[in-house]
């Protein structure tokens, strides 16, 4: 039983990497309720990509916190500055997904492949390779949902690449993590589960 349990884990970690390993005073956070950004980049991403890991706990069960990440039209509800979502396609192992990002005055069409893996409740992304973007040059990233009893611990890492200079964004990334954790959050967290999470 346990070679099995072996077998399969070691096939896991070669499909994807895992999220980044939290020190003692990271679960400490976690369990105060906060939401802790790492520097770690997500694989694949390119030396000179801005982004991170954030990880929370979210006071819903795993299936709840999948539903959002898979909901892809409503992902205007969770991503700062989209204001569109659209599929354009889907096949057993991609989806297509046409966002439109709003930057004040201005809009972009951003084409994102996911990779939905259900059995491990973690999407992976990147910019569609045949639908160049006038704003980013590269952003690729993952969800990673895993279960903690009647909680979820919501991993999101993403690196990007933009049109603007990266001095004036680097702060801005750190930023948006986090937002964009809390608005997963809020949509799934029906009543709070302890005074903790904030």
């Amino acid at each position: 039983m346990l070679l099995s349990v072996l077998v399969v884990l070691l096939q896991a970690a070669g499909a994807w990497a895992a999220p980044p390993t939290l020190s003692a005073a990271h679960r400490q956070r976690l369990e105060a309720g906060d939401i802790v950004v790492l520097d770690a980049l997500p694989p694949g991403a390119s030396k000179s990509a801005l982004g991170g890991t954030a990880v929370a706990i979210v006071c819903a069960p795993v299936s709840a916190v999948w539903a959002i990440l898979t909901d892809w039209p409503n992902h205007t509800t969770i991503y700062p500055r989209i204001t569109r979502a659209e599929v354009t396609h889907t096949d057993p192992s991609r989806v297509r997904v046409h966002y439109t990002l709003g930057i004040g005055p201005f809009s972009f069409d951003i084409y994102m492949d996911k990779y939905p893996d259900p059995a491990h409740h973690r999407v992976q992304w990147r910019l569609a390779e045949d639908q160049p973007s006038r704003f980013f040059s590269e952003n690729s990233g993952y969800w990673q949902v895993d279960g903690a009893g009647a909680e979820s611990i919501v991993t999101y890492a993403v690196g990007t690449r933009t049109i603007v200079p990266a001095f004036l964004t680097r702060g801005s990334h750190r930023d948006s993590l986090i937002s964009t954790v809390q608005a997963v959050r809020k949509r799934a967290t029906k009543s709070p589960c302890s005074e903790r999470v904030r």
